[in-house]
């Protein structure tokens, strides 16, 4: 059985980090694209960040360089670690495992920001 389950979400001032953690069971990360997905209350998910399988990193516009998503294959763990957080990545988390054709997602892990 296949389970993907996020950590690490929390409340963090302004100008904060957070460290998010997405552990996957039955499935083996290193072959799988894997993504991080936030949504915030009344609005579309919108995708975060990407690694491939080959180790090809995307960002959306909005991170400007604040982001950075990763992978440890020893511990089938994705990871996005997050600097200079603002009001505006306030969110859900998500992380989305796929490949040819199918996924699995996590239940979310909150991430607010406020001062």
């Amino acid at each position: 059985q296949v389970q993907v389950v996020e950590s690490g979400g929390g409340l963090v001032q302004p100008g904060g980090t957070l460290k998010l953690a997405c552990a996957g069971s039955g499935i083996m990360f290193s072959i799988y694209t894997l993504d991080w997905y936030r949504q915030a209350p009344g609005k579309h998910r919108e995708l975060v960040a990407t690694l491939t399988a080959s180790g090809m990193t995307t960002y959306g516009d909005f991170v400007k360089g604040r982001f950075t998503i990763s992978r440890d294959n020893a511990k089938n763990t994705l990871y996005l670690q997050m600097h200079n957080l603002q009001p505006s990545d306030t969110a859900t988390y998500y992380c989305n495992v796929r490949r040819q054709g199918v996924d699995y997602w996590g239940q979310g892990t909150q991430v607010t920001v406020s001062s």
